[in-house]
């Protein structure tokens, strides 16, 4: 099972190296105001990428530390409930009929 994960991982490399070398032309990105910016294409694309990749992160990166915040509040609670000694009561009797 590794193996054809390692070989698919190997293959999408290959695919994306194989277009990053075939786009290496000049592209213009137009901004406003006139600016504009001319750079390779995989260049443009990959500044795109990890534009992308921080948003991303950004927008994950509550949602990780509230998680975070609850796995310590719980673990707390669940060590306090280990250490207090566990009351054993006596079974109920059974009903007499």
């Amino acid at each position: 099972m590794r193996f054809i994960v390692w070989l698919l991982r190997a293959v999408v490399f290959i695919v994306l190296l194989v277009l990053a070398l075939a786009n290496t032309q000049d592209a213009s990105l137009n901004f406003v105001a006139g600016y504009s910016w001319t750079a390779p294409l995989i260049l443009i694309g990959l500044v795109f990428f990890a534009v992308g990749l921080l948003a991303g992160v950004l927008a994950a990166a509550p949602a990780l530390v509230r998680q975070r915040l609850e796995i310590g509040r719980l673990k707390r609670q669940l060590k306090n409930v280990q250490d207090t000694p566990a009351v054993i009561d006596e079974p109920p009797l059974p009903p007499i009929i």
